[in-house]
């Protein structure tokens, strides 16, 4: 037997009548429960006008529901005056109209329609309608709102998640699992998509991971990182930029407030203010400005078996990971060797007969343009900078280069995370 299905629009205005059709009063809007664990969240009753009242009919005291009317179980109802409940959501005064994340598309969508679903006597959500076809009807007369349903715009509730901090009273917050099968770079996307207040839950949620907050902040673009650190303090900021890349962190540190500047970086751990500071005192726009000080070293004698030990302990990001730059007795740059190639290789070999070629360098002088050339030349992922003394201080990484030489239109990202 198939699933009774009902859709918000065409519950709400209807009239609500006790178990002998006697019209009692008009179904106002439909409360759920997000906070249950459930992966459909249930109905747990109505928001009624009676009398001029506003009233709550608890689940239990409703017999049906249906596209025209909802049949209460009784005659007798409680007549106090509705209050929310902590943790309740109204779903057409807290959710319709507004928008929800689809976790499955990482794309912000506005809610038209809300679809419930009978399971095993429970009126439950079974997801959302974002359809703009979906919202005209609202509007309709009654009898020309029956549709049925939408497959190819219905979204399960399993796959949103929806903006609650507005909600009154509620003890309800954004989940940050869900978002975490994200990339932080979608995540990123959908902050700037969001009005302020929708990005702040957003970043709250993220927040409960230190680590995956800090590459959101990454990838926003200054105008963004801005807005939501204002408000923070300096050693929320300063926890923030601990986190990120040395690279990211320096240049967040100069879109703050100039009078916060210096109190944050104070704030920083020792060895994370000598790589900012360092890094402040090159042109932006030069390979000095776009490294980072932070890459896998390996010394020319370590052999295969030690490179992949150190490999396994390192804590720098993956991606930093991808080549390993071997240092001789001297501190010079012997050459570099992709982890690939450590994988493939005997375990007793030395890292330095994986060297073929000498790789290209750069000084932290070097222009942009320059650095474009030589990475595009000789297909590198990464090129090491090297200092006076011909000694490796950083890698500029090809995401870092392709960043700055986008045209600005195109790192315009909000419309692409909202559907």
């Amino acid at each position: 037997m198939p699933e009774a299905v009902l859709h918000l629009s065409s519950l709400v205005g209807s009239p609500l009548v006790d178990g002998g059709g006697e019209r009692l009063g008009r179904v106002e809007d439909v409360i759920v429960r997000l906070d249950t664990g459930d992966e459909l969240p249930p109905v747990t009753g109505l928001k009624a006008r009676i009398g001029g009242r506003q009233l709550f009919v608890p689940a239990d005291r409703i017999a049906q529901l249906e596209q025209s009317a909802a049949r209460t179980a009784t005659t007798k109802l409680d007549l106090a005056q509705f209050e929310r409940r902590p943790g309740e959501v109204l779903l057409r005064g807290d959710l319709l109209g507004r928008s929800v994340i689809n976790v499955a598309t990482a794309r912000l969508v506005r809610v038209r329609e809300v679809e419930l679903v009978s399971r095993e006597g429970t009126w439950r959500v079974a997801g959302i309608v974002p359809g703009l076809g979906a919202g005209i009807r609202r509007f309709l007369p009654r009898a020309f709102r029956a549709h049925e349903r939408e497959h190819a715009q219905f979204v399960p509730w399993s796959e949103t998640e929806p903006f609650v901090a507005h909600v009154p009273t509620s003890r309800l917050r954004l989940a940050s699992r869900r978002l975490a099968r994200l990339h932080p770079t979608q995540i990123a996307d959908l902050v700037e998509a969001a009005s302020h207040d929708e990005g702040e839950e957003i970043l709250r949620a993220v927040g409960h991971d230190k680590e995956l907050e800090a590459d959101v902040f990454e990838e926003l673009d200054d105008e963004h990182q801005v807005e939501f650190l204002h408000q923070r303090s300096d050693e929320e900021i300063a926890g923030v930029l601990a986190r990120m890349q040395s690279d990211d962190a320096a240049d967040l540190l100069l879109e703050i407030d100039q009078d916060r500047r210096i109190p944050v970086l104070n704030l920083l751990p020792p060895a994370k203010q000598l790589k900012i500071k360092r890094l402040l005192g090159y042109n932006p726009s030069t390979a000095g400005g776009l490294m980072n000080p932070d890459f896998a070293a390996l010394p020319a004698d370590a052999t295969i078996s030690d490179a992949l030990a150190q490999l396994r302990q390192s804590e720098l990001a993956p991606a930093q990971l991808l080549t390993l730059w071997v240092i001789d007795a001297r501190g010079h740059l012997a050459g570099g060797v992709l982890a690939s190639e450590l994988l493939r290789a005997p375990d007793q070999a030395v890292v330095t007969s994986l060297i073929e070629t000498a790789v290209p360098t750069v000084s932290p002088e070097t222009e942009l343009p320059e650095v474009a050339r030589l990475m595009a030349d000789f297909n590198l992922l990464a090129i090491p900078v090297i200092d006076g003394d011909e000694k490796p201080i950083g890698v500029v990484t090809v995401d870092d280069v392709i960043e700055l030489l986008l045209p600005e239109e195109w790192r315009r990202r909000a419309r692409v995370a909202r559907g």
